[in-house]
């Protein structure tokens, strides 16, 4: 049966036969036993209700095997033949282009050269899953051939409700993820009711099918690299032989390495997981691999000396690195870490002291130790960095909830008043004021075709427009211009491509349109061969409510609300958006944020004008307007000159308060 076929059938017709979970590729650790004996047979009550009757006395026994296992129910027998990876737009059976778009953008976060734990269904994070099962994939790839252009069809995290009668103008595929009633939303919470099969952690754009492989977050971890440099060194200096220390080569962390090159540094990046380490050795993330610790040290101090720029995988804990250049006396100038601590009792985050089979055993067998050696390691690890931080070393924060967890063990991480964290979130410090209050955040997208000539005019048409928006921008934005400039005439020399032809930059709400709008101008007169799929990481100006990252710069108390977030997903959908969706959880852990994202599919038509424009002007300046309204100055500039420009745009703007007034009040 070829590749169309199988899609046009969902689940199978005739019982497949058992499939053993690949050597090949890195998966989920096991999840710890949650569940009751009672709540056990709910979880495969639940799983089977994807199947024929005939079907339930094999695959009962079966689930009960992956559920005491593996925690979960995964359903690998039904992991379909076929590679699963970006293919071209026409290769989809499908009566739409933007259900096909659709399609190629499921698979590519399924592929196993992007995602993280294939076989597992989950993209990044240690548990960003884009569906809880394979049924799940099936049915929803299934629905996706049959759909029309006016059906719209519901996904509750992971599971395909169905199609549903809409319109034209409806979204055509509409996503939730962890929505839960808000006292359900702890840690424990999701353990319980994922391995139950009712509700998933989508992360950010792994449950929303945007995820373009770790250049999605190379642009960013660039831009913040940079820019912290450009806090720590003189005018003269440049980042040449300077170190940047981190942790995490997993889904998305696994960017920065890249990001340290680009932003011509030493970046050292210590990962635990071997089989992680290779993989982005293998692809050109990283330049070396290191597993001896005196070896990384011998490297550095040789790399600190020729100046060089390179990347330096360390197969190993941090914590270990941390403290041993401690002992060296070799100086960091900037330190942070990307493991997954959204996520600290399952994966997310290894301690020092176990090796990485020694903790894989622990957090399933042992979890309460496991918690507790986790702990352990957090406070050795604050205080390592408190050692260099003293010396002179810029730490942040990368939004991971490192510094979160580390309070919540007991770590030297607060500041004087006990309530603030000692060092900056990246967002306070470098992102919010610069980037996501002025509008600029990651625009990315995608060339359905599959062609490297389609990604390569698109790149060209990018800067073309970015640099034609430069000439008249004012001195305010210039900097964010030259940046992304740099950034798109050297994207395709950096090789950035895994997975889907697809690129990223940081736009504002102008530089987005515009682009958009000449690529579908591309696409009708026939220079470009294919639709173009436009999205964004979550982690933008408006799609995503997080106190601890991206509106960790808010300082009106309104941080721990969450309307910009639901506010943005409702009004993409009715102004353009192909897809929308809506999380619970992301970077910084599950009941910890709310955040959501869209995709929008250019075809060349009147309909793809009328909707960019109308879709993307609403999407960055929702977000301005509440930065504006939280007293943020540079919002306030980028709202008003915006309502200069758009004269059907009028926001309630902030009264500014003197301070004395306040100060004998209470």
């Amino acid at each position: 049966m070829d590749f169309k076929a199988q899609i046009q059938m969902g689940i199978p017709t005739e019982l497949p036969s058992k499939k053993e979970r690949s050597s090949a590729v890195s998966h989920a650790p096991n999840r710890k036993q949650i569940l009751s004996k009672e709540e056990k047979q709910l979880a495969i009550r639940n799983a089977l209700r994807y199947f024929p009757a005939e079907w339930h006395a094999v695959l009962a026994p079966e689930f009960a095997e992956e559920l005491q296992t593996y925690g979960r129910i995964y359903m690998y027998r039904f992991q379909p033949s076929y590679e699963i990876y970006a293919r071209a737009i026409s290769a989809y059976p499908a009566q739409t282009s933007h259900a096909a778009s659709i399609m190629l953008m499921i698979q590519n976060n399924l592929d196993p050269a992007v995602a993280q734990h294939p076989q597992e269904l989950i993209t990044y994070g240690g548990n960003g899953a884009v569906f809880q099962n394979w049924a799940q994939y099936l049915l929803t790839m299934q629905y996706l051939s049959e759909m029309t252009n006016e059906q719209t069809l519901h996904i509750y995290s992971g599971h395909p409700m169905g199609l549903f009668p809409s319109s034209k103008e409806a979204p055509r595929v509409v996503v939730s993820n962890g929505m839960m009633i808000p006292n359900y939303s702890k840690q424990d919470d999701w353990e319980k009711y994922n391995a139950l099969g009712v509700t998933q952690y989508g992360q950010m754009t792994a449950g929303s099918y945007m995820y373009i492989g770790p250049q999605g977050i190379v642009h960013g971890t660039a831009i913040t690299v940079m820019n912290a440099f450009r806090k720590v060194l003189k005018a003269d200096e440049n980042p040449n032989g300077k170190i940047f220390l981190t942790a995490g080569l997993g889904g998305m962390s696994g960017a920065q390495p890249k990001a340290g090159n680009i932003a011509g540094c030493i970046t050292i990046c210590a990962e635990v997981n071997p089989l992680a380490a290779k993989k982005r050795h293998e692809q050109g993330w990283v330049d070396e691999l290191i597993e001896n610790l005196d070896t990384l040290v011998t490297r550095t101090k040789i790399a600190k000396s020729k100046n060089e720029i390179v990347s330096l995988a360390f197969i190993g804990n941090v914590v270990d690195v941390w403290e041993r250049f401690d002992e060296e006396q070799i100086f960091i100038h900037l330190g942070s870490d990307q493991t997954s601590l959204h996520n600290p009792w399952a994966g997310g985050y290894y301690p020092s002291g176990l090796s990485f089979e020694e903790a894989n055993d622990m957090m399933n067998q042992n979890p309460d130790a496991f918690k507790t050696k986790v702990q352990e390691s957090l406070r050795r690890h604050a205080d390592a960095i408190n050692l260099h931080t003293k010396k002179g070393t810029y730490f942040f924060d990368y939004g991971n909830a490192f510094l979160l967890e580390a309070s919540r063990a007991g770590a030297d991480v607060m500041a004087e008043n006990d309530i603030d964290f000692k060092y900056p979130s990246y967002v306070q410090d470098i992102l919010g004021p610069m980037c996501f209050d002025y509008g600029f955040g990651p625009f990315r997208w995608v060339c359905s075709s599959g062609k490297i000539e389609d990604l390569q005019k698109t790149d060209a048409i990018a800067l073309r427009v970015l640099q034609k928006i430069k000439e008249e921008a004012p001195i305010e934005i210039q900097q964010q211009l030259s940046d992304n400039i740099k950034w798109i005439s050297e994207a395709e020399q950096n090789k950035l491509v895994v997975g889907s032809k697809a690129r990223i930059l940081y736009a504002d709400a102008e530089g987005r349109a515009k682009i958009a709008l000449a690529f579908n101008e591309a696409i009708d007169n026939g220079e470009l061969s294919a639709p173009i799929i436009l999205g964004r990481d979550h982690h933008d100006v408006s799609g995503t409510d997080s106190p601890y990252r991206e509106t960790s710069n808010i300082y009106d108390g309104s941080k721990f609300t969450a309307d910009m977030a639901i506010h943005n997903v409702i009004g993409d959908s009715f102004r353009g958006a192909t897809w929308v969706s809506i999380h619970n959880g992301g970077g910084v852990g599950w009941g910890e944020v709310t955040n959501g994202g869209f995709g929008m599919v250019l075809d060349g038509s009147k309909d793809s004008e009328r909707k960019l424009k109308n879709m993307l002007f609403y999407d960055v300046n929702n977000g301005i307007a509440r930065r504006s309204w939280a007293r943020n100055k540079e919002a306030m500039f980028a709202l008003q000159r915006e309502m200069d420009r758009t004269k059907t745009l009028k926001v309630t703007i902030p009264t500014l308060v003197e301070n004395k007034l306040l100060d004998n009040l209470f």
